[in-house]
């Protein structure tokens, strides 16, 4: 047997287990075994957290992709904070963020942090430095 929690048998053991998390309880969790079982959705990526190499726990077994990520909610620390599209100065805008603004983390590379808006809002890059902890 091996030393892996949560079930007997790896094949009964649940895909992930977040207890204790408070963001994500059972019921919003994906539960079971996942197969690609035809073509991965493609969804828009301003409003979609999903990109080629990771998407949101909550697309597990919607989008192919070879990472999920359990969102780290961040607070925007002032006021006028540019939500871009890119992880460069330059690119397109997506939204001015204000001071107090609920931001999910889903990664964080180069000093951007790329996540999204609350729950269902856009989805983009912030510099690190906009946002709180």
């Amino acid at each position: 047997m091996d030393n892996l929690p949560y079930a007997p048998s790896a094949a009964n053991r649940p895909v992930f287990n977040f207890s204790g998390h408070d963001a994500l309880t059972q019921s919003t969790l994906p539960q079971g075994q996942y197969r690609l079982s035809g073509p991965s959705e493609k969804l828009d990526a301003g409003h979609w957290p999903v990109r080629g190499d990771l998407a949101h726990i909550r697309l597990a077994g919607r989008c192919f992709v070879p990472h999920y990520a359990v969102p780290m909610p961040r607070t925007v620390v002032a006021a006028g904070a540019n939500l871009l599209a890119a992880n460069k100065a330059d690119a397109e805008l997506r939204d001015v963020l204000a001071g107090g603004t609920v931001f999910n983390v889903l990664d964080v590379t180069g000093g951007w942090a790329w996540g999204q808006v609350g729950e269902d809002g856009f989805v983009g890059y912030l510099p690190v430095e906009a946002l709180e902890g």
